[in-house]
């Protein structure tokens, strides 16, 4: 949950910013997101709107050195101007985006030129910070944008707390606005250094309320706090489109999460989201500590998510049960019962080290919400899934409260618990297929049928199509044509030993996937993907 109060809802066809291009009345409140919904049985929808980066960059208008004011050369600058900074040259904050005419980005920079600076596409880290400028605060956000704030491209920056001091937001694009023309838009960070205090944390590294903005290539670390959530991006208030691309994203809480607080736009859900090859991971120094643990990634309130080529790694119950991820929906505040989670391709990424998968939920089941419907979950490899090792109950997906048309396929998993776990409500469309895990103690269970598989699935998946899974160590009581290997050397791995988990040419589950393609995950797909 966000101490705070907002999140947010893109409506195709409705673009207004009347910040740069003027004419357009203030909108407040949305066409509602029931409205634009499909029949069952539809595949998940990809984002709609994507965050076209800047492609170019001038040279430097105006150059400083420490001790001059950057925020008066912000104040000055024109649209198109390139306002370059001194290596660990200090400029303190809070920093202030104000909202100008144009649609020209103002660029603010290391003054360090690409080649010497890692260039575009190249995630940056902690052994970057001699190239760069540091913007720090010692009590407000170091950087906020102003209302309808627009155009802005930051790259090469670090941006901190000062010593000592525990900051709520490092970063706040949009905070409680209540019309889309007031949020901010077009902002990129780029192969930027972000992080709180190494001792105090800081509760958020970006306040994501915002439209049409991107992190990429940056390195954000640090976020954390005792007895509350903290998160290295967090967006509740924001219209999107969003691209999260090639970050490294630590936070105790949750790495990432969109939603966890109710939005002041009626019918907003945030929407149009990228989250790709990024590495989220808790540092495990952190398991013998007090920060608040929760999870790796959180959607409460989203849609048109895609979600790809990701390592999740580290974690562990503490504040929460120890699911990496979830899709949960959550009217977090009791104000916003059109919060839905909708619309997710989860594809090519590596969970490991956690103390359960996936847990998915067909509503709050606290305060009225909308159901969740079109999840695909494909071709990810699941590792050290462990509850004994990590805590946890070691389960793999867990199903909650009647979804709509989940689909989990082409999944290798490495798991201590069930594959398959649920309760309340049946779950609708349910598809199960080309899955390769071990059944551990009951394999398929729910509340009131662990044991029977096959009476799991009609009571809570009617008419599931559930076919051509692996079963490692199961029994026969599952539906007609699925495999049962007694062994993990009798599914007939590369190099199981050496965590080479393609089958081997003598697997006898090779090509043997409903599409003809073999049973797991495509090991080398997941690879490439996941690379910086």
């Amino acid at each position: 949950m966000l101490r705070s109060a907002l999140h947010v809802f893109i409506s195709t066809g409705l673009i207004l910013w009347p910040s740069c291009r003027g004419g357009a009345a203030a909108v407040s409140e949305l066409p509602s997101p029931m409205s634009d919904d499909r029949p069952p049985g539809y595949a998940p929808e990809l984002p709609r709107l994507s965050v076209e980066l800047p492609k170019k960059m001038a040279a430097p208008t105006r150059v400083l050195e420490t001790g001059e004011d950057l925020q008066d050369a912000i104040d000055k600058a024109k649209p198109g101007d390139v306002i370059a900074l001194t290596p660990r040259a200090t400029f303190k904050g809070p920093i202030t985006l104000p909202n100008k005419q144009g649609s020209d980005w103002i660029t603010i920079r290391t003054r360090i030129a690409d080649g010497v600076f890692p260039s575009p596409g190249t995630r940056v880290n902690p052994s970057h910070a001699s190239l760069m400028p540091i913007i720090e605060s010692g009590a407000e956000s170091a950087i906020i944008a102003a209302s309808g704030a627009h155009h802005y491209r930051l790259v090469g920056i670090e941006v901190r707390p000062k010593a000592g001091v525990f900051l709520h937001n490092l970063i706040a694009l949009g905070t409680d606005e209540t019309s889309l023309d007031a949020l901010p838009h077009h902002i990129v960070f780029e192969r930027c250094y972000l992080h709180g205090d190494p001792k105090l944390g800081t509760r958020r590294g970006i306040a994501l309320n915002s439209r049409y903005t991107a992190v990429t290539d940056s390195y954000l670390s640090d976020f954390k706090e005792q007895g509350a959530d903290s998160q290295a991006i967090a967006g509740w208030n924001g219209l999107g489109p969003f691209a999260i691309v090639n970050n490294y994203l630590e936070a105790s809480g949750e790495n990432v999460m969109f939603g966890g607080a109710d939005p002041s736009v009626k019918n907003l859900v945030p929407s149009d989201i990228q989250i790709r090859r990024n590495h989220f991971a808790k540092p495990l120094a952190w398991k013998s500590s007090s920060w608040t643990v929760k999870n790796l990634l959180e959607l409460k309130s989203g849609r048109r998510v895609l979600i790809e080529g990701n390592i999740l790694e580290n974690n562990w119950p503490q504040a929460q049960n120890g699911f990496a991820i979830l899709f949960t929906p959550r009217n977090q505040d009791g104000e916003a019962p059109w919060s839905m989670v909708r619309d997710v391709t989860f594809i090519k990424n590596i969970v490991r080290h956690s103390g359960s998968g996936i847990n998915i939920s067909g509503k709050d089941d606290n305060r009225p919400s909308q159901q969740t419907k079109r999840i695909l979950i494909r071709n990810n490899l699941f590792e050290d899934i462990d509850g004994a090792r990590w805590g946890g109950a070691g389960r793999l997906f867990q199903l909650l409260n009647g979804t709509s048309d989940v689909v989990i396929d082409h999944n290798s998993a490495f798991q201590s618990g069930d594959a398959i776990v649920a309760d309340g409500d049946p779950n609708q469309g349910f598809v199960y297929t080309n899955n390769l895990t071990p059944q551990n103690q009951y394999g398929v269970g729910g509340s009131g049928t662990f044991g029977n598989p096959i009476a799991t699935l009609a009571t809570y998946f009617p008419g599931a199509k559930f076919v051509n899974n692996i079963m490692v160590g199961g029994t026969a009581h599952y539906p007609p044509g699925n495999f049962i290997a007694a062994t993990w050397a009798d599914v007939g791995f590369a190099d199981f030993a050496g965590r080479d988990y393609r089958l081997a040419r003598s697997s006898r589950y090779k090509a043997a996937g409903t599409d003809g393609k073999d049973v797991g995950a495509d090991i080398q797909q997941i690879t490439a993907a996941v690379q910086p």
